[in-house]
C-alpha cells in the first residue's frame, strides 16, 4: 500500500469518528459512559476477531512478547482517552469535543521528537498548526467558558496522542494491524464493563434503548475506524497520520449540525478550508519534494 492510499484510509477513519461523536452523545441519555465504552468495544472485539484470526493464519511469523506488551499499552491509552472523552461529552458539546480532541494533532509531533528522537518532515509543523487553527475556528474561534467537560476532553487528547504514537511504532513493527486492533478493543471492553459493574447502574432496558448507538460505535467507530487507523499508520508517519485523523473535528461539526441541531459559526467555514489545506499540504508537498530529489 502506498502512502496516498494509507492517508485516504486515515481520512475515512476521521469521517467515521466524526459521526461517532453524535452516537456517543445521544447514548448518554440511556446509559453511563463506562458501560457504553465497554459495550461498544465488546462489539468491536467480536466483529474484528475473525479477521484477526485470518491475518494470523497468513502471517509470516508469530507475535513477539514485546509486540503484545505494546498492544497492551495502546489499549490502555485508548481506554483512558475514550473514558475522558465520553465523560466530557456529558457537559460539553459535540463540536467542542471534536475541537478539543483535535489537540492531539499538536501533541503528536512533540511526542515523536521527545520519545522517538525523530524529526518529522518539516512540513508537518506548519500543517499541524494550520489544522489546529482550523479546528479552533470551527469551534467559533474561542471557548469563552471552559467547562469541566472541556478539561476532560483535553486530557483525552493527551492519551489520544500517545495512542497514535504507539500505533505508529507497533503496527509497523509487528505488521499485524488487526491483531493490534483486537487486543486494544478487548482491553477497553474488559476495563469498561468491569468498571461499570461496580460504578454504574446496569439496566437491560436502558442498554436496549442505546443499542443503535452501541452498534454503530462498536462496528464502525471502533471496529472499522480504529482498524483503518492501524492499517494506514503502517505506511505513513505518526505526525502525518494525526493531521489526517484531525478531520474528525470537521465531520463532528457537520454531523452535529445535521443530527443534533448544533450550528457551525460563519468563521467555522474558514476553519474547514484550513483543515483541508493542511491535509492536502502534508500529502502533496513531501511527495513533490521526493519526486524532485529522484527525477
Amino acid at each position: 500500500m502506498n502512502r496516498t492510499r494509507a492517508n485516504a484510509l486515515l481520512l475515512l477513519a476521521g469521517a467515521i469518528w466524526g459521526m461517532g461523536f453524535v452516537a456517543q452523545s445521544t447514548a448518554m441519555a440511556s446509559i453511563g459512559p463506562l458501560l457504553f465504552v465497554g459495550l461498544r468495544f465488546a462489539v468491536a472485539t467480536a466483529v474484528t476477531l475473525p479477521f484477526a484470526f485470518r491475518e494470523a493464519r497468513h502471517a509470516p511469523h508469530i507475535l513477539e512478547k514485546s509486540d503484545m506488551m505494546g498492544f497492551f499499552w495502546i489499549g490502555v491509552c485508548l481506554f483512558a482517552g475514550m473514558i475522558f472523552q465520553q465523560v466530557g461529552l456529558l457537559t460539553t458539546s459535540v463540536t467542542n469535543t471534536g475541537f478539543l480532541t483535535g489537540l492531539y494533532v499538536v501533541f503528536v509531533p512533540f511526542l515523536v521528537v521527545i520519545f522517538l528522537r525523530q524529526q518529522p518532515h518539516p512540513i508537518v509543523w506548519p500543517c499541524a498548526a494550520l489544522a489546529f487553527a482550523g479546528i479552533w475556528l470551527l469551534s467559533g474561534g474561542s471557548i469563552l467558558e471552559m467547562k469541566r467537560g472541556d478539561v476532560l476532553v483535553i486530557i483525552c487528547a493527551v492519551f489520544w496522542a500517545c495512542q497514535v504514537l504507539l500505533i505508529g511504532v507497533y503496527a509497523r513493527r509487528s505488521n499485524r494491524p488487526l491483531a493490534l486492533s483486537v487486543v486494544q478493543f478487548a482491553i477497553c471492553a474488559i476495563a469498561g464493563l468491569g468498571a461499570a459493574a461496580f460504578l454504574e447502574p446496569v439496566s437491560w432496558p436502558a442498554i436496549a434503548d442505546a443499542m443503535p448507538e452501541i452498534l454503530y460505535s462498536g462496528i464502525f467507530s471502533s471496529g472499522l475506524a480504529f482498524s483503518l487507523q492501524a492499517i494506514g499508520q503502517r505506511h505513513t508517519t505518526s505526525a502525518q497520520a494525526a493531521i489526517f485523523l484531525s478531520s474528525e473535528a470537521l465531520f463532528a461539526a457537520i454531523f452535529g449540525a445535521l443530527f443534533l441541531g448544533e450550528s457551525i459559526p460563519a468563521i467555522g467555514y474558514l476553519g474547514c478550508v484550513l483543515i483541508f489545506a493542511a491535509i492536502l499540504a502534508v500529502e502533496i508537498i513531501p511527495a513533490a519534494r521526493a519526486k524532485q530529489s529522484h527525477p
